[in-house]
Formats: C-alpha cells, sequence, structure tokens
C-alpha cells in the first residue's frame, strides 16, 4: 500500500482541460513504454515492541522516528532527509505501524534480492536500537487493529471504508504483503499481453503464496489469506476493476480511474480532514460537480495523487505491481519475485503463462479462501510455478522455485502447514 505518485511531465499546465484530456493523461503516466527490463519490489512487516502477542505492544512513532534516524520516512518525522538505505531501499510506514521497503529497480532479480536482503538486515539492526522486532506475517493474529500513523489521508480512508465492517482497518493496520514490480511493456500490444498476464496468473499465485489463515477480528471463517480477504471486501469498483472486459488497459484504465469514487481529497497543511464528497467521482470534481462542497476544480496534482488511492490486484504506476501476495516467511520473498520475473521474461512465456492461467483466471475468492486445498488452483498453481523455474534466470532462483513447485504439489503453505478449505456456505 506504498504511495507512489508520478509527476507531470514539464510544462504541463496545472489543470486538466477535459475529461479525455484528463484519461489521456492517466494512460500516459500510468503505463510508462520502452523494453521491459527492470524488477523491483516492497516488503512489508509487522512491527512489535517484544513479542508481537502483546496486545499493546505497537511501537509509537516517536520510537520508530529515533531508531530510524536520518532514514525516517516524513510521515514519521517531518524534518527528516529520509535517506536511502545503502542498498538503494527507501522506508515506508503503513496505518498500523507496519514497516516497508521500497526497493530501488533493478534489471537483475538476483540483484534486487541481494540488495533487499541486504536492506532488510540493516533495517532491523536499526530498530533493534529501540528493542523493535518486525515479524514476517501477512495478517496479524494477536492484536486489534490500531492507527499509529495519524496523516490527514489515512483519517479519510478508514472512515470511507468504515462501511465495509472491519475490512478495511484490518487491511491498513493488520496486513503485509509482498509486492513485485515489472515495466509496463514496449508498446500498447506488449502492454495488454503483460498486463493481462499479471491478472490472469493471480488467483493461482495468491493460492501459491497464501499463508495468512489467522487474523485478529477478522469475521468468523476459514481462509488461506485472510489478507486478501479483506482486500475482496472492501469498496469493489476500487480493488475489483472488470479489467478481464477491457479491450486496451491504457484506454480503459484511466476511464476506471475517473469513475473510481474520490477517496479522500487534498487540502492545505493545516486542514486535517480530508474527507470526500460520498460517492463522488474524480469525474464528478473535473466537470464541476463538486464546486460547492470542494471549492476548486482538480489540478494534475491531485489527480496524481488520486491515481494513488484505487487499489487495484494489479496497478499501473508507470510500471505494473502486483500487490496481491502475501508477506512470505523469514527471506521466502525472493521466491515470488523470481516467479514473476520469470513468468514475465518474454512474450512466448508470458502468453504461456496467460494460457496455463486461464480456468482459474477468475477465481479470486476461490484462491484466497481454500489456497491450495483447491485441487483445480493448486494443479494450475504447479504448472505456473514450473514454467516458471524453467524460464528462471539464475541456477538459484530455479532452485528456489522447483522448491516451491514441490511445496506446492503436497498441498502446503510457504510456512509448511497443510492447506485447507472450509465449504464455501461457511467460509464467512
Amino acid at each position: 500500500m506504498a504511495v507512489t505518485v508520478d509527476k507531470a511531465p514539464a510544462g504541463l499546465s496545472a489543470g486538466l482541460s477535459s475529461r479525455a484530456a484528463a484519461e489521456a493523461y492517466v494512460g500516459g503516466v500510468c503505463f510508462k513504454q520502452g523494453p521491459p527490463t527492470l524488477i523491483g519490489a516492497e516488503l512489508e512487516w509487522l512491527t512489535a515492541r517484544g513479542e508481537l502477542s502483546a496486545p499493546d505492544s505497537r511501537p509509537r512513532l516517536s520510537m520508530l522516528a529515533d531508531a530510524l534516524g536520518p532514514y525516517a520516512p516524513q510521515s514519521v518525522s517531518p524534518d527528516s532527509p529520509a535517506k536511502v538505505l545503502p542498498g538503494g531501499s527507501r522506508i515506508t510506514l503503513e496505518p498500523g505501524g507496519q514497516i516497508e521497503l521500497s526497493s530501488a529497480p533493478f534489471a537483475d532479480a538476483a540483484q534486487l534480492c541481494a540488495r533487499l536482503l541486504e536492506d532488510s538486515r540493516f533495517l532491523s539492526d536499526l530498530l533493534e536500537t529501540r528493542s523493535i522486532r518486525t515479524y514476517s506475517a501477512a495478517a496479524d493474529a494477536g492484536r486489534q487493529a490500531r492507527r499509529v500513523l495519524r496523516l490527514p489521508r489515512y483519517r479519510a480512508m478508514e472512515r470511507a471504508f468504515a462501511g465495509v465492517g472491519p475490512y478495511g482497518k484490518l487491511m491498513m493496520c493488520n496486513t503485509a504483503a509482498t509486492q513485485v514490480s515489472v515495466d509496463a511493456g514496449a508498446d500498447p500490444a506488449e502492454i495488454a499481453a503483460r498486463w493481462n498476464a499479471l491478472y490472469a496468473v493471480g488467483p493461482a499465485l495468491v493460492a501459491a503464496f497464501a499463508c495468512s489463515p489467522h487474523l485478529h477480528g477478522a469475521p468468523a471463517g476459514a481462509w488461506a489469506s485472510q489478507r486478501m480477504r479483506t482486500w475482496l471486501r472492501l469498496d469493489h469498483v476500487r480493488t475489483r476493476p472488470p479489467v478481464r472486459s477491457w479491450a486496451d488497459p491504457l484506454t480503459d484504465y484511466g476511464r476506471w480511474a475517473l469513475d473510481t469514487p474520490l477517496l479522500c481529497v487534498r487540502r492545505g497543511p493545516a486542514e486535517t480532514d480530508w474527507s470526500a464528497p460520498p460517492g463522488a467521482t474524480f469525474a464528478d470534481w473535473l466537470c464541476g460537480a463538486l464546486d460547492d462542497e470542494i471549492g476548486r476544480r482538480p489540478e494534475v496534482e491531485d489527480l496524481d495523487y488520486h491515481l494513488t488511492t484505487v487499489f487495484p490486484p494489479v496497478r499501473a504506476s508507470g510500471h505494473l505491481e502486483v500487490r496481491y501476495l502475501d508477506a512470505q516467511p523469514g527471506d521466502q520473498w525472493s521466491v515470488p519475485i523470481h516467479v514473476v520475473d520469470a513468468l514475465m521474461s518474454t512474450p512466448a512465456v508470458v502468453a504461456e503463462a496467460t494460457a496455463l492461467a486461464e480456468p482459474v483466471a477468475d477465481d479470486w475468492a476461490s484462491a484466497a479462501r481454500c489456497g491450495l486445498a483447491d485441487p483445480q488452483i493448486r494443479s494450475v498453481a504447479v504448472e505456473l510455478l514450473t514454467l516458471a523455474a524453467e524460464h528462471a534466470r539464475s541456477d538459484d532462483a530455479a532452485e528456489q522455485i522447483w522448491a516451491a513447485v514441490r511445496r506446492c504439489r503436497s498441498g502446503r503453505m510457504p510456512d509448511g502447514e497443510a492447506a485447507h478449505c472450509a465449504p464455501a456456505e461457511t467460509a464467512e
């Protein structure tokens, strides 16, 4: 859930002249065209003072700021220089105190993983100076959801998601993910192929890497990925676009984004209420329907910000962010990085992965609920990981993926536990 904003190109007017201009801007800024060569990742961990099971163990912001020093994000320490870590990563903080490393982009997945490992250990050492520990868990099984980051953005977000029961606050405060980012593609045809592939393989990869069966405060129900469950239960317009019906992602993404309701509206530095008019979309704001409520028309910077408040399983941010994977145990986050890298390695592999994934490409809920206990999803997951292992870019990456193939074939989650599936009627 890291906030990334692509800036408007130099010389672009601060205003948005029309809906057509806004849609064209989104297509250009969200899908940067060029040969796909780079890969990056974002890793999230839960944090606690001492044991994660302690109910009041969330670290205070002042403790985090002290521990991180010059590396602290400005959301925690406004005057911080927010230095880059030795391996090139930046630190960000999520609403419940989860800590995140956002890598630099690399041309080689092995180098990416090596730098992330270096930075993750550097980060742990920083936090240990104030007795703060990181935990590799995709869902917090022991603590009530509580927001520690008091930014207006997250206050507005919490308020907007309050209507979907506990899921919004649980997602914000008690979950963690492994995110992988890849280049969009060299031209519209390649972008569409890569975009569609990342969506098609999504349910099988959700199941392959699901490892969050327990989430404190979630309604009763057995789910392999409680983290993904929270996303599936949020505002569907914002989190589940009808991608499978899109003919052209570069055009359709902009249309969808403008028709997505505003989550919050940037205000002045002294204003703390960033709430948006309920149900109002960015398109409404653009056409003047919100002049009375907001008092101004949107600028390009407002559209940039709005794009950070949409949360599809794959988000276009210049590159393509794969957002549907659970945080992995220990250092196993390198496995999904290598899998995505291999599946996106050539147009032929992209096409084969899309075809293999087709039988379960729409089964997001079953993948999150049953994981590898669903026989068809498990079979597709094994086929996709086998394809990834055969096209891995290094022997070490192939070895890691083959181990995941064997694990998936035996129906075990990344933590070694056997996957199981509650009947659909008792899942909720």
